[in-house]
Protein backbone atom coordinates (compact mmCIF):
# COMPACT_ATOMS: atom_id res chain seq x y z
CA UNK A 1 0.00 0.00 0.00
CA UNK A 2 2.87 2.43 0.91
CA UNK A 3 4.47 1.55 -2.03
CA UNK A 4 1.10 2.36 -4.24
CA UNK A 5 1.13 5.59 -2.30
CA UNK A 6 4.57 6.43 -2.68
CA UNK A 7 4.68 6.25 -6.28
CA UNK A 8 1.25 9.06 -6.87
CA UNK A 9 2.49 12.35 -7.98
CA UNK A 10 3.96 14.69 -5.21
CA UNK A 11 1.21 17.04 -4.98
CA UNK A 12 -1.22 14.45 -4.32
CA UNK A 13 0.93 12.89 -1.57
CA UNK A 14 1.08 16.37 -0.34
CA UNK A 15 -2.52 17.29 -0.36
CA UNK A 16 -3.26 13.82 1.65
CA UNK A 17 -0.36 15.12 4.54
CA UNK A 18 -2.57 18.65 4.90
CA UNK A 19 -5.79 16.39 5.89
CA UNK A 20 -4.13 15.02 8.37
CA UNK A 21 -2.97 17.64 10.03
CA UNK A 22 -6.37 18.82 10.01
CA UNK A 23 -7.18 16.36 12.29
CA UNK A 24 -4.49 18.14 15.12
CA UNK A 25 -6.43 21.77 15.13
CA UNK A 26 -9.55 19.61 15.34
CA UNK A 27 -8.94 17.79 18.10
CA UNK A 28 -7.48 20.55 19.94
CA UNK A 29 -10.58 22.46 19.21
CA UNK A 30 -13.09 19.98 20.84
CA UNK A 31 -10.50 19.49 23.77
CA UNK A 32 -10.70 22.89 24.42
CA UNK A 33 -14.11 22.97 24.31
CA UNK A 34 -13.98 25.02 21.10
CA UNK A 35 -16.86 22.99 19.36
CA UNK A 36 -16.95 24.70 16.35
CA UNK A 37 -13.53 25.38 15.37
CA UNK A 38 -13.02 21.81 16.01
CA UNK A 39 -16.07 20.67 13.95
CA UNK A 40 -14.54 22.85 10.72
CA UNK A 41 -11.49 21.62 11.11
CA UNK A 42 -12.84 17.90 11.50
CA UNK A 43 -15.38 18.06 8.50
CA UNK A 44 -12.78 19.68 6.21
CA UNK A 45 -10.20 16.71 6.61
CA UNK A 46 -13.19 14.68 6.11
CA UNK A 47 -14.26 16.64 2.96
CA UNK A 48 -10.87 17.12 1.64
CA UNK A 49 -9.61 13.23 2.73
CA UNK A 50 -12.46 12.09 -0.62
CA UNK A 51 -11.62 14.20 -2.43
CA UNK A 52 -7.64 13.35 -2.38
CA UNK A 53 -8.99 9.96 -1.96
CA UNK A 54 -10.82 10.16 -5.48
CA UNK A 55 -7.35 12.09 -7.02
CA UNK A 56 -5.23 9.53 -6.07
CA UNK A 57 -7.52 6.71 -7.56
CA UNK A 58 -7.71 8.18 -10.30
CA UNK A 59 -3.65 9.12 -10.85
CA UNK A 60 -2.96 5.39 -9.30
CA UNK A 61 -1.06 3.11 -11.85
CA UNK A 62 -0.25 5.80 -14.53
CA UNK A 63 3.37 6.09 -15.31
CA UNK A 64 5.08 10.01 -14.44
CA UNK A 65 8.00 11.30 -16.27
CA UNK A 66 10.89 10.88 -13.40
CA UNK A 67 12.33 14.53 -14.89
CA UNK A 68 13.22 16.93 -11.71
CA UNK A 69 11.25 19.77 -13.51
CA UNK A 70 8.44 17.94 -12.60
CA UNK A 71 9.25 17.53 -9.11
CA UNK A 72 9.92 21.23 -9.39
CA UNK A 73 6.90 22.07 -10.95
CA UNK A 74 5.19 20.00 -8.22
CA UNK A 75 7.21 22.26 -5.41
CA UNK A 76 5.23 25.54 -7.36
CA UNK A 77 2.44 23.90 -6.77
CA UNK A 78 2.78 23.17 -3.34
CA UNK A 79 3.21 26.96 -2.71
CA UNK A 80 0.29 28.29 -5.16
CA UNK A 81 -2.32 24.96 -4.97
CA UNK A 82 -2.05 23.40 -1.40
CA UNK A 83 -3.23 26.70 0.22
CA UNK A 84 -6.53 26.56 -1.67
CA UNK A 85 -7.36 23.30 0.27
CA UNK A 86 -5.37 24.20 3.49
CA UNK A 87 -7.25 28.44 3.45
CA UNK A 88 -10.85 26.70 3.50
CA UNK A 89 -11.14 25.55 7.50
CA UNK A 90 -8.91 28.92 8.28
CA UNK A 91 -11.84 30.89 6.84
CA UNK A 92 -14.88 29.40 7.81
CA UNK A 93 -13.10 29.15 11.36
CA UNK A 94 -12.27 32.51 11.90
CA UNK A 95 -15.71 33.58 9.67
CA UNK A 96 -15.59 37.21 9.25
CA UNK A 97 -12.43 37.70 7.08
CA UNK A 98 -12.47 36.81 3.18
CA UNK A 99 -11.16 34.00 1.43
CA UNK A 100 -8.39 36.05 -0.18
CA UNK A 101 -7.32 36.90 3.50
CA UNK A 102 -7.40 33.04 4.16
CA UNK A 103 -5.65 32.39 1.33
CA UNK A 104 -2.66 34.86 2.23
CA UNK A 105 -2.40 33.97 5.47
CA UNK A 106 -2.01 30.35 4.20
CA UNK A 107 0.67 31.06 1.47
CA UNK A 108 2.18 32.58 4.27
CA UNK A 109 2.52 30.51 6.48
CA UNK A 110 3.24 27.60 4.02
CA UNK A 111 6.17 29.42 2.76
CA UNK A 112 7.51 30.25 6.33
CA UNK A 113 7.22 34.02 5.87
CA UNK A 114 5.20 34.88 8.91
CA UNK A 115 3.50 37.56 7.70
CA UNK A 116 -0.13 37.84 9.26
CA UNK A 117 -3.11 39.99 8.00
CA UNK A 118 -4.68 40.18 11.74
CA UNK A 119 -2.59 42.50 14.48
CA UNK A 120 -4.50 41.36 16.90
CA UNK A 121 -3.65 37.73 18.35
CA UNK A 122 -6.88 37.90 20.22
CA UNK A 123 -9.10 38.07 17.46
CA UNK A 124 -8.04 34.48 16.07
CA UNK A 125 -9.20 31.07 18.45
CA UNK A 126 -6.61 29.22 20.06
CA UNK A 127 -7.13 26.51 17.12
CA UNK A 128 -6.28 28.82 14.33
CA UNK A 129 -3.28 29.90 15.62
CA UNK A 130 -2.36 25.53 16.29
CA UNK A 131 -2.96 25.53 12.57
CA UNK A 132 -1.23 28.72 11.56
CA UNK A 133 1.78 27.34 13.38
CA UNK A 134 1.21 23.42 12.11
CA UNK A 135 1.34 24.85 8.52
CA UNK A 136 4.09 27.01 9.08
CA UNK A 137 5.99 24.01 10.06
CA UNK A 138 5.00 21.16 7.49
CA UNK A 139 6.21 24.13 5.12
CA UNK A 140 9.59 24.27 6.85
CA UNK A 141 9.61 19.92 6.74
CA UNK A 142 8.86 20.42 2.93
CA UNK A 143 11.66 22.70 2.41
CA UNK A 144 14.38 20.81 4.32
CA UNK A 145 13.52 17.80 1.85
CA UNK A 146 12.28 19.47 -1.27
CA UNK A 147 15.87 21.15 -0.89
CA UNK A 148 18.25 18.49 -0.68
CA UNK A 149 15.86 15.34 -2.30
CA UNK A 150 14.87 17.92 -5.70
CA UNK A 151 16.80 21.58 -5.73
CA UNK A 152 20.61 19.69 -4.52
CA UNK A 153 20.62 17.70 -7.93
CA UNK A 154 19.51 20.32 -10.30
CA UNK A 155 21.88 22.68 -8.75
CA UNK A 156 19.65 25.25 -7.51
CA UNK A 157 18.47 26.92 -4.24
CA UNK A 158 22.38 27.38 -3.19
CA UNK A 159 23.49 23.94 -3.92
CA UNK A 160 24.56 26.02 -7.29
CA UNK A 161 27.61 27.74 -5.69
CA UNK A 162 29.42 24.47 -4.98
CA UNK A 163 28.18 22.15 -7.53
CA UNK A 164 30.34 21.45 -10.89
CA UNK A 165 27.82 19.48 -12.38
CA UNK A 166 24.08 20.15 -12.89
CA UNK A 167 21.42 17.12 -12.86
CA UNK A 168 21.67 15.22 -16.17
CA UNK A 169 25.53 16.02 -16.66
CA UNK A 170 28.12 13.68 -17.15
CA UNK A 171 31.44 13.12 -15.45
CA UNK A 172 33.20 12.84 -12.23
CA UNK A 173 31.82 15.59 -10.54
CA UNK A 174 28.38 14.31 -10.36
CA UNK A 175 27.55 12.59 -7.05
CA UNK A 176 26.68 9.18 -7.17
CA UNK A 177 22.87 9.26 -6.11
CA UNK A 178 22.26 11.51 -9.03
CA UNK A 179 23.15 8.42 -11.36
CA UNK A 180 21.81 5.97 -9.21
CA UNK A 181 18.48 7.41 -7.12
CA UNK A 182 14.98 8.84 -9.01
CA UNK A 183 13.56 11.80 -7.55
CA UNK A 184 10.67 9.85 -5.84
CA UNK A 185 12.89 7.70 -4.24
CA UNK A 186 15.42 10.68 -2.91
CA UNK A 187 12.53 12.40 -1.39
CA UNK A 188 11.23 8.97 0.80
CA UNK A 189 14.61 8.21 1.69
CA UNK A 190 15.23 12.01 2.53
CA UNK A 191 11.83 12.29 4.09
CA UNK A 192 12.00 9.06 6.16
CA UNK A 193 15.53 10.83 7.59
CA UNK A 194 14.80 14.20 8.05
CA UNK A 195 11.04 13.68 9.80
CA UNK A 196 12.15 12.09 13.01
CA UNK A 197 15.05 14.47 13.23
CA UNK A 198 12.62 17.24 12.85
CA UNK A 199 9.87 15.91 14.78
CA UNK A 200 12.33 15.56 17.54
CA UNK A 201 14.41 18.95 17.70
CA UNK A 202 11.02 20.56 17.80
CA UNK A 203 9.77 18.45 20.71
CA UNK A 204 12.99 18.96 22.96
CA UNK A 205 12.64 22.79 22.23
CA UNK A 206 8.54 22.47 22.94
CA UNK A 207 9.71 20.89 26.11
CA UNK A 208 12.30 23.07 27.31
CA UNK A 209 10.12 26.19 26.75
CA UNK A 210 7.31 24.76 29.07
CA UNK A 211 10.31 24.34 32.23
CA UNK A 212 11.12 27.98 31.29
CA UNK A 213 7.46 28.88 31.88
CA UNK A 214 5.18 28.72 28.51
CA UNK A 215 2.09 27.21 28.22
CA UNK A 216 2.18 24.46 26.20
CA UNK A 217 -0.11 25.57 24.03
CA UNK A 218 2.17 28.83 23.58
CA UNK A 219 5.16 26.97 23.58
CA UNK A 220 4.24 24.04 20.78
CA UNK A 221 3.14 27.22 18.54
CA UNK A 222 6.73 29.14 19.66
CA UNK A 223 8.94 25.89 19.08
CA UNK A 224 7.27 24.88 15.82
CA UNK A 225 7.99 28.56 14.35
CA UNK A 226 11.32 28.55 15.83
CA UNK A 227 12.15 25.09 13.75
CA UNK A 228 10.43 26.16 10.52
CA UNK A 229 11.33 30.14 11.11
CA UNK A 230 8.11 31.07 10.44
CA UNK A 231 8.04 33.72 13.49
CA UNK A 232 4.30 32.64 14.18
CA UNK A 233 3.02 33.06 17.32
CA UNK A 234 -0.43 33.08 19.55
CA UNK A 235 0.36 35.76 21.67
CA UNK A 236 2.88 38.41 19.62
CA UNK A 237 6.40 36.84 20.05
CA UNK A 238 8.72 35.90 22.80
CA UNK A 239 7.48 38.76 24.91
CA UNK A 240 4.22 37.67 25.26
CA UNK A 241 5.06 34.37 26.83
CA UNK A 242 6.31 33.62 30.15
CA UNK A 243 9.65 31.74 29.41
CA UNK A 244 11.74 35.12 29.93
CA UNK A 245 15.14 35.30 28.71
CA UNK A 246 15.47 31.71 29.65
CA UNK A 247 13.02 30.44 26.67
CA UNK A 248 14.57 33.08 24.19
CA UNK A 249 18.04 31.52 24.84
CA UNK A 250 16.83 27.65 24.19
CA UNK A 251 14.68 29.63 20.75
CA UNK A 252 18.18 31.37 19.84
CA UNK A 253 19.97 27.71 20.25
CA UNK A 254 17.55 26.03 17.74
CA UNK A 255 17.57 29.25 15.14
CA UNK A 256 21.26 27.60 14.74
CA UNK A 257 19.73 25.04 12.66
CA UNK A 258 18.91 27.28 10.01
CA UNK A 259 22.58 28.51 9.99
CA UNK A 260 23.99 25.29 8.65
CA UNK A 261 22.24 22.26 6.42
CA UNK A 262 24.95 20.43 8.42
CA UNK A 263 23.82 21.13 11.69
CA UNK A 264 20.97 18.30 11.04
CA UNK A 265 21.73 16.25 8.16
CA UNK A 266 24.97 14.99 6.14
CA UNK A 267 23.43 15.02 2.46
CA UNK A 268 26.84 13.70 0.70
CA UNK A 269 27.65 17.42 -1.55
CA UNK A 270 30.03 18.55 1.20
CA UNK A 271 32.58 15.96 1.76
CA UNK A 272 35.20 18.34 2.08
CA UNK A 273 33.91 19.94 5.26
CA UNK A 274 35.00 17.64 8.35
CA UNK A 275 33.58 19.87 11.14
CA UNK A 276 30.95 22.04 11.68
CA UNK A 277 33.11 25.15 12.25
CA UNK A 278 34.86 24.24 9.15
CA UNK A 279 31.37 25.12 7.27
CA UNK A 280 31.66 28.94 5.89
CA UNK A 281 28.22 29.50 6.58
CA UNK A 282 28.84 28.64 10.54
CA UNK A 283 32.17 31.03 10.53
CA UNK A 284 30.16 34.09 8.31
CA UNK A 285 27.10 33.79 10.65
CA UNK A 286 29.15 33.66 13.90
CA UNK A 287 31.31 36.97 12.50
CA UNK A 288 27.95 39.12 12.05
CA UNK A 289 26.09 37.23 15.21
CA UNK A 290 29.16 38.91 17.02
CA UNK A 291 29.41 42.14 15.01
CA UNK A 292 26.17 43.82 14.70
CA UNK A 293 25.02 43.19 18.34
CA UNK A 294 28.53 45.06 19.03
CA UNK A 295 27.94 48.19 16.51
CA UNK A 296 24.67 48.37 18.03
CA UNK A 297 25.17 47.63 21.89
CA UNK A 298 28.47 50.44 20.76
CA UNK A 299 26.11 53.28 19.58
CA UNK A 300 22.94 52.35 22.32
CA UNK A 301 26.41 52.89 25.14
CA UNK A 302 27.98 56.04 23.49
CA UNK A 303 23.79 57.48 23.02
CA UNK A 304 23.43 56.52 27.10
CA UNK A 305 25.92 59.41 27.84
CA UNK A 306 23.42 61.64 26.78
CA UNK A 307 20.58 60.40 29.03
CA UNK A 308 23.34 59.34 32.13
CA UNK A 309 22.82 56.07 31.42
CA UNK A 310 25.74 54.31 30.59
CA UNK A 311 26.57 53.13 33.98
CA UNK A 312 23.21 51.20 34.27
CA UNK A 313 24.95 47.59 34.03
CA UNK A 314 21.38 45.85 34.20
CA UNK A 315 20.28 47.76 31.28
CA UNK A 316 23.49 47.29 29.59
CA UNK A 317 23.48 43.63 29.75
CA UNK A 318 19.63 43.61 28.23
CA UNK A 319 20.64 45.94 25.59
CA UNK A 320 23.52 43.65 24.52
CA UNK A 321 21.12 40.41 24.90
CA UNK A 322 18.10 41.95 23.23
CA UNK A 323 20.39 42.83 19.75
CA UNK A 324 22.15 39.05 19.97
CA UNK A 325 19.11 37.85 19.65
CA UNK A 326 17.23 39.85 17.54
CA UNK A 327 20.04 39.91 14.93
CA UNK A 328 20.28 36.08 14.84
CA UNK A 329 16.09 35.68 14.31
CA UNK A 330 16.30 38.36 11.47
CA UNK A 331 19.38 36.71 10.27
CA UNK A 332 17.89 32.98 9.94
CA UNK A 333 14.87 35.20 8.88
CA UNK A 334 12.59 34.24 12.05
CA UNK A 335 11.61 37.78 12.56
CA UNK A 336 11.07 37.14 16.61
CA UNK A 337 11.93 40.07 18.30
CA UNK A 338 13.43 40.22 21.82
CA UNK A 339 11.62 41.47 24.69
CA UNK A 340 14.95 43.24 25.70
CA UNK A 341 15.18 45.03 21.93
CA UNK A 342 12.99 47.70 23.08
CA UNK A 343 14.93 48.06 26.43
CA UNK A 344 18.27 49.07 24.45
CA UNK A 345 16.29 51.92 22.93
CA UNK A 346 14.92 52.75 26.03
CA UNK A 347 18.41 52.96 27.71
CA UNK A 348 19.46 54.97 25.61
CA UNK A 349 17.07 57.22 23.58
CA UNK A 350 18.15 56.13 19.90
CA UNK A 351 15.92 53.51 17.56
CA UNK A 352 18.13 50.49 15.83
CA UNK A 353 17.63 51.82 12.17
CA UNK A 354 15.62 49.17 10.14
CA UNK A 355 17.72 48.61 7.48
CA UNK A 356 20.24 46.38 9.78
CA UNK A 357 17.48 44.45 9.91
CA UNK A 358 16.81 43.90 6.38
CA UNK A 359 20.83 43.64 5.76
CA UNK A 360 20.52 40.74 8.06
CA UNK A 361 17.01 39.16 6.34
CA UNK A 362 18.44 39.62 2.69
CA UNK A 363 21.74 37.85 3.89
CA UNK A 364 19.49 35.04 5.21
CA UNK A 365 20.68 31.75 6.28
CA UNK A 366 22.37 28.65 5.26
CA UNK A 367 21.66 26.23 1.82
CA UNK A 368 18.96 23.88 2.33
CA UNK A 369 17.18 25.32 5.61
CA UNK A 370 14.07 26.93 6.17
CA UNK A 371 16.03 30.37 6.28
CA UNK A 372 14.79 32.40 3.53
CA UNK A 373 17.15 35.00 1.98
CA UNK A 374 20.49 35.30 -0.58
CA UNK A 375 21.95 32.38 1.44
CA UNK A 376 25.41 32.69 3.28
CA UNK A 377 26.74 30.59 1.14
CA UNK A 378 26.42 33.17 -1.75
CA UNK A 379 27.59 35.86 0.66
CA UNK A 380 30.76 33.69 1.34
CA UNK A 381 31.51 32.64 -2.14
CA UNK A 382 31.48 36.53 -3.30
CA UNK A 383 33.51 37.65 -0.26
CA UNK A 384 36.28 34.90 -1.50
CA UNK A 385 36.13 36.19 -4.79
CA UNK A 386 37.13 39.76 -3.78
CA UNK A 387 39.97 38.76 -1.68
CA UNK A 388 41.57 37.05 -4.18
CA UNK A 389 40.85 39.51 -6.77
CA UNK A 390 42.73 42.24 -4.44
CA UNK A 391 45.53 39.95 -3.86
CA UNK A 392 46.16 39.89 -7.57
CA UNK A 393 45.95 43.63 -7.55
CA UNK A 394 48.88 43.48 -5.48
CA UNK A 395 50.71 40.49 -6.94
CA UNK A 396 49.32 39.67 -10.50
CA UNK A 397 51.12 36.72 -10.88
CA UNK A 398 50.27 34.96 -7.23
CA UNK A 399 48.50 31.39 -7.18
CA UNK A 400 44.92 31.28 -4.92
CA UNK A 401 46.11 27.42 -3.36
CA UNK A 402 43.85 26.10 -0.62
CA UNK A 403 42.78 23.48 -3.22
CA UNK A 404 40.01 22.65 -6.66
CA UNK A 405 37.23 23.19 -4.17
CA UNK A 406 38.02 26.55 -2.95
CA UNK A 407 39.27 27.72 -6.84
CA UNK A 408 35.97 26.74 -8.00
CA UNK A 409 33.99 28.71 -4.85
CA UNK A 410 36.38 31.69 -6.45
CA UNK A 411 35.29 31.09 -9.81
CA UNK A 412 32.53 29.71 -10.78
CA UNK A 413 30.97 29.89 -7.59
CA UNK A 414 31.32 33.04 -6.91
CA UNK A 415 30.06 33.76 -10.86
CA UNK A 416 26.82 32.12 -10.00
CA UNK A 417 26.00 33.90 -6.85
CA UNK A 418 26.47 37.03 -8.75
CA UNK A 419 23.94 35.79 -10.80
CA UNK A 420 21.61 35.06 -7.84
CA UNK A 421 22.48 38.40 -6.67
CA UNK A 422 21.45 40.30 -10.34
CA UNK A 423 18.64 38.17 -10.42
CA UNK A 424 17.21 39.70 -6.83
CA UNK A 425 17.98 43.14 -7.24
CA UNK A 426 15.65 42.55 -10.71
CA UNK A 427 13.28 40.84 -8.30
CA UNK A 428 13.28 43.85 -5.52
CA UNK A 429 13.34 46.35 -8.67
CA UNK A 430 10.03 44.62 -10.17
CA UNK A 431 8.03 43.51 -6.97
CA UNK A 432 9.14 47.10 -5.38
CA UNK A 433 7.26 48.86 -8.52
CA UNK A 434 4.02 46.56 -8.64
CA UNK A 435 3.60 47.52 -4.80
CA UNK A 436 3.74 51.23 -5.93
CA UNK A 437 1.74 50.60 -8.67
CA UNK A 438 -1.19 49.23 -6.12
CA UNK A 439 -0.46 52.69 -3.95
CA UNK A 440 1.88 51.86 -1.75
CA UNK A 441 4.80 54.75 -0.47
CA UNK A 442 8.64 53.94 -1.52
CA UNK A 443 9.29 52.74 2.37
CA UNK A 444 6.15 50.97 2.65
CA UNK A 445 7.12 49.32 -1.40
CA UNK A 446 10.48 48.47 -0.13
CA UNK A 447 10.06 47.15 3.24
CA UNK A 448 7.05 45.14 2.24
CA UNK A 449 9.14 43.54 -1.22
CA UNK A 450 11.92 43.05 1.50
CA UNK A 451 10.14 41.17 3.73
CA UNK A 452 8.18 38.59 1.20
CA UNK A 453 10.89 38.13 -1.22
CA UNK A 454 13.26 37.23 1.89
CA UNK A 455 10.25 35.19 3.84
CA UNK A 456 10.93 37.40 6.77
CA UNK A 457 6.92 38.48 7.71
CA UNK A 458 7.67 40.26 10.67
CA UNK A 459 9.85 42.72 9.17
CA UNK A 460 7.35 44.64 7.88
CA UNK A 461 6.23 45.70 11.91
CA UNK A 462 9.89 47.02 12.47
CA UNK A 463 12.21 47.69 9.89
CA UNK A 464 10.40 50.88 8.49
CA UNK A 465 9.26 54.00 10.75
CA UNK A 466 5.64 53.22 11.29
CA UNK A 467 4.94 49.72 11.23
CA UNK A 468 3.28 48.89 8.06
CA UNK A 469 0.16 46.55 8.76
CA UNK A 470 -0.53 44.08 6.26
CA UNK A 471 -4.45 44.18 7.23
CA UNK A 472 -4.49 47.90 5.69
CA UNK A 473 -2.92 46.66 2.02
CA UNK A 474 -5.42 46.65 -0.77
CA UNK A 475 -6.07 43.64 -2.52
CA UNK A 476 -3.70 44.17 -5.43
CA UNK A 477 -1.05 44.68 -3.06
CA UNK A 478 -2.11 41.38 -1.13
CA UNK A 479 -1.64 39.22 -4.37
CA UNK A 480 1.37 40.61 -5.65
CA UNK A 481 2.50 40.39 -1.73
CA UNK A 482 1.45 36.38 -2.47
CA UNK A 483 3.43 35.92 -5.39
CA UNK A 484 6.76 37.71 -3.91
CA UNK A 485 6.43 35.25 -0.80
CA UNK A 486 6.30 32.29 -3.34
CA UNK A 487 8.90 33.85 -5.68
CA UNK A 488 11.11 34.51 -2.15
CA UNK A 489 10.68 30.71 -1.05
CA UNK A 490 11.61 28.93 -4.27
CA UNK A 491 14.12 31.47 -5.41
CA UNK A 492 14.52 32.92 -8.69
CA UNK A 493 16.76 30.60 -10.32
CA UNK A 494 14.37 28.04 -9.93
CA UNK A 495 11.54 29.84 -11.75
CA UNK A 496 13.91 30.26 -14.25
CA UNK A 497 14.54 26.65 -14.28
CA UNK A 498 11.33 26.33 -14.82
CA UNK A 499 10.41 28.41 -17.50
CA UNK A 500 13.73 27.13 -19.58
CA UNK A 501 12.58 24.82 -22.36
CA UNK A 502 15.66 22.59 -21.60
CA UNK A 503 14.71 21.20 -19.14
CA UNK A 504 10.90 19.96 -20.04
CA UNK A 505 12.72 18.43 -23.67
CA UNK A 506 12.50 14.56 -23.08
Amino acid sequence: MFDRIAKLPLLVILMGIGVLAMLVPGLHGLLVKDHYEGRVFLYAALLFGFLTSFIALAMMGRPRLNHPSRHLLALLGLFVILPLMLAVPFHQAVRNTTFLNAYVEMVSALTTTGATLFDDPGRLPDSVHLWRALVGWMGGLFIWVGAIAILAPMALGGFEVRARRIWGAEGKGTSQITHVAEMSQRIRVYGAQLLPVYTGLTLILWLGLVLAGDSPFVAICHAMSTLATSGISPVGGPGGGNAGVGGEIMLAVFMCFAISRLTFTRDRMSTDLTSLWSDPEVRLAAVLILAVPGFLFLRHWLGAFEVDEEMNLLAGLASLWGSVFTVLSFLTTTGFESRAWEASQTWSGLQTPGLILMGLALVGGGVATTAGGAKLLRVYALYKHGMREMDKLVYPNSVGGHGGEARHLRGRGAYMAWVFFMLMTLSVALVMVLFSLTGEGFESAMVLTISALTTTGPLAGIAAVEPISYADLSTPAKLVLTGAMVLGRLETLAIVALLNPETWRR
